[in-house]
């Protein structure tokens, strides 16, 4: 489509900022790799709330040793409210679970969300997980030591 003498060309730097700035909320979902162990992140990057915010995956991603689908956890479902600038992060699984599980690698996530006005807004974004499997990493955050620790002593 061929654009108006008014539009400009802009890098994907500015259009990043532009999104942050801008009245209408953007959300995203990411997996986060920090020391061996995954998260999965909604997160508003933008600088006003999202209301209603769901999140489909197109393969149901199991974690913690296998035990739950994580994919399926109400946060997903509906965040009534996302506030800018807010995270809300569940542990998936340590790397080296898995991967060892085959777990999928390639992962595609829906996001839906409304703005303040009620319009719907739609993102889809595809991830690749298999860009950590050989990452090295040193030690566990410490918050997860105190969590085995309290686990070891209910044994």
């Amino acid at each position: 489509m061929p654009r108006s003498k008014s539009s400009k060309s802009k890098s994907d730097g500015e259009n990043l900022t532009n999104r942050a700035t801008s009245k209408t909320p953007h959300v995203i979902v990411d997996f986060v790799f920090d020391r061996g162990l995954f998260f999965i992140a909604v997160r508003n990057i933008s600088e006003q709330p999202a209301y209603k915010v769901s999140v489909k995956f197109n393969q149901k991603l199991f974690g913690l040793g296998g035990a739950r689908e994580v994919s399926a956890l109400p946060l997903f479902r509906n965040i009534e409210f996302l506030a800018p600038q807010k995270e809300i992060a569940t542990l998936l699984d340590s790397s080296d679970s898995y991967f060892a599980r085959k777990q999928p690698t390639k992962v595609k996530v829906q996001i839906s969300y409304r703005d303040a006005d009620g319009n719907e807004h739609n993102v889809s974004i595809a991830h690749d997980l298999d860009i950590y499997r050989t990452l090295a990493f040193i030690g566990r955050p410490a918050s997860l030591e105190s969590v085995d620790a309290d686990q070891d002593e209910g044994e």
